[in-house]
């Protein structure tokens, strides 16, 4: 009986555009950051986290001791048939303190392993590149004009809800995309599950994915 061959993986390729929107070529993907099967608990748990953790925690009630006034019995405590009471600040009036409620200073942390985030985030991308809404670039705009940036996008149907990711900080691509709201940048070594999921194009640029490799899974390819 003959030998039966293993199937071999297919490699994962995208199409790279230029700063015009022009097709330049074809690149491979590494299957370990944008091959992953999602788990969509994972993504949950650790999307709930990012949430989490961007909760300032400012609202606050006052409770009896600092609500104002109420520092005189309303009535005396026997002989007037109405239930007894020692302050007009009390929870059950109207005006005064609230048990339990939200207080200033407040801990909404949640914490997510490590391992577990970098997971979630090659997850986060394996999804998009699955979705088909990652799209790669050679470059960015430089001239630091919204229409050029506009431009580029509407030829990359990529105008709604556009995450942009240079490979690093540039502060012509701010300057460009400030005044646009489908629009967010975010660095390559500051991706994050949250941004990556709720983006309808990943504009990713090809000097982008060695640092993002470098910063997220050089750690994971050495253990």
């Amino acid at each position: 009986m003959p030998a039966t061959k293993t199937p071999t993986p297919e490699k994962l390729t995208l199409d790279v555009f230029s700063v015009t929107g022009e097709k330049q070529k074809t690149l491979a993907l590494d299957a370990d950051i944008f091959g992953v099967k999602p788990d969509t608990g994972l993504l949950h748990d650790v999307v709930e986290a990012h949430l989490a953790n961007q909760r300032l925690g400012l609202a606050h009630t006052k409770t009896k001791g600092e609500v104002r006034g109420g520092g005189k019995k309303p009535w005396k405590q026997k002989g007037t048939g109405r239930a007894r009471t020692g302050s007009i600040r009390n929870p059950q009036w109207r005006g005064g303190g609230v048990t339990f409620g939200p207080r200033t200073g407040a801990n909404h942390t949640k914490k997510i392993n490590v391992k577990a985030k970098r997971k979630a985030l090659a997850m986060a991308l394996s999804a998009q590149v699955a979705a088909k809404h990652v799209i790669l670039v050679e470059g960015m705009p430089t001239d630091g004009k919204t229409k050029s940036v506009h431009t580029l996008l509407t030829k990359l149907s990529a105008r709604r809800r556009a995450l942009l990711v240079p490979a690093a900080h540039s502060a012509v691509i701010v300057r460009a995309t400030r005044n646009h709201p489908e629009i967010t940048v975010l660095r390559s070594d500051s991706l994050n599950v949250y941004d990556v999921l709720r983006a309808h194009r990943v504009v990713l640029s090809v000097d982008s994915l060695p640092v993002i490799r470098k910063t997220f899974f050089a750690a994971a390819a050495k253990a």
